[in-house]
């Protein structure tokens, strides 16, 4: 069975770092694309990042270009999402999905993903 279970969440203050993982487990974490999205009270769900399954492409939500930097470890079974220069818009709960490639990530085709791990930014 297809598992993902994210962590890293905490109250940081604006300009602060976190750094969230997704493990992965009952499949092999190779052969699929992982993204995050997230969502916050109110607010649509947004696309993050995603990363390929080779670990070669990476791409971003241009709210987080420059800030965020999305890495695998295959070996490992976990992604990371490395959140640096946070800001209070970058509140929200954080998740982490698997789909067949990146393309249908941000299309949102993707049907698991983990219970989420929350994130908020506050002075």
């Amino acid at each position: 069975q297809l598992q993902l279970v994210e962590s890293g969440g905490g109250l940081v203050q604006p300009g602060g770092s976190l750094r969230l993982s997704c493990a992965v487990s009952g499949f092999t974490l190779y052969s699929y694309a992982i993204g995050w999205f997230r969502q916050a009270p109110g607010k649509e769900r947004e696309g993050v990042s995603c990363i390929s399954s080779s670990g070669g492409s990476t791409t971003y939500a241009d709210s987080v270009k420059g800030r965020f930097t999305i890495s695998r470890d295959n070996t490992k079974n976990t992604v990371y999402l490395q959140m640096n220069s946070l800001k209070p818009e970058d509140t929200a709960a954080y998740y982490c999905a698997a789909a067949p490639r990146c393309s249908t990530f941000w299309s949102r085709g993707y049907d698991n993903w983990g219970q989420g791990t929350q994130v908020t930014v506050s002075s």
